[in-house]
């Protein structure tokens, strides 16, 4: 499943966000790469735990924490700090790869599932050429291209690459995440669920119908979650 999340962030945050990236120190991309990914990546990363870095996450998660439809699809328990990486010159592409199941915050101490990952765009699809996310999923090949501010969220099971950028510079944040509810088709279930409760509370309001719509989905959720 494969949700399009628009404006994330907005204009000021995205601009404000982007002129610290832009001005940052970028380094290797395959800092964070495990055996295989390491073969087919090509980019540029931000440092972790440099202070542009640290600034920015927190902007990404304090908007996500706010963001419904993200929240409904996602179901997250566990968020790794969010990355950034940059796309151009000859660091220009990251061939097919599926993302390690399980990622180590710095420390050492805890880990976190990836259940989900998703791609949070800071330039705009007019600044560069290529550059496309490609995610294979059961319909066949995805390509997202989205506008800044908006992210892109899919399973971190699938294959995906980014395609050559052959002008200009892709710059997104991505990371990856653990879902309270780990089985896929539930956690899609619980997401339909939520937006036809929604559309019908918009439709009819909170009938006797729509309450008891509302507290299926809850009592599934009670019952499939793990917090």
């Amino acid at each position: 499943m494969l949700i399009h999340i628009p404006n994330v962030l907005n204009d000021e945050e995205v601009q404000r966000c982007k002129k610290m990236l832009v001005e940052s120190n970028w380094v290797d991309g395959n800092v964070t790469s495990g055996t295989q990914a390491a073969k087919m990546k090509r980019n540029l990363q931000l440092p972790e735990d440099c202070d542009e870095a640290i600034v920015i996450q927190k902007v990404i998660l304090d908007a996500l924490s706010k963001n419904g439809l993200f929240f409904s699809a996602a179901l997250p328990k566990k968020i790794f700090p969010p990355l950034f990486n940059c796309y151009t010159g000859e660091m220009n592409t990251f061939g097919n790869h599926v993302d390690n199941a399980i990622r180590t915050l710095r420390g050492g101490g805890k880990r976190v599932r990836s259940d989900l990952s998703f791609t949070l765009f800071f330039s705009n699809p007019d600044e560069y050429e290529g550059g496309e996310l490609v995610i294979e999923d059961t319909f066949g090949e995805q390509r997202v291209k989205l506008p800044a501010g908006d992210m892109i969220l899919y399973p971190s099971s699938s294959v995906h690459r980014v395609e050559p950028v052959t002008s200009g510079a892709r710059i997104c944040s991505f990371t990856w995440l653990e879902s309270m509810v780990r089985e896929v088709e539930k956690r899609r279930l619980l997401f339909d669920m939520d937006m036809s409760i929604i559309s019908l509370r918009e439709t009819i309001g909170d009938t006797e119908d729509s309450i008891r719509f509302t507290s299926c989905y809850h009592n599934l959720l009670r019952m499939w979650s793990d917090t």
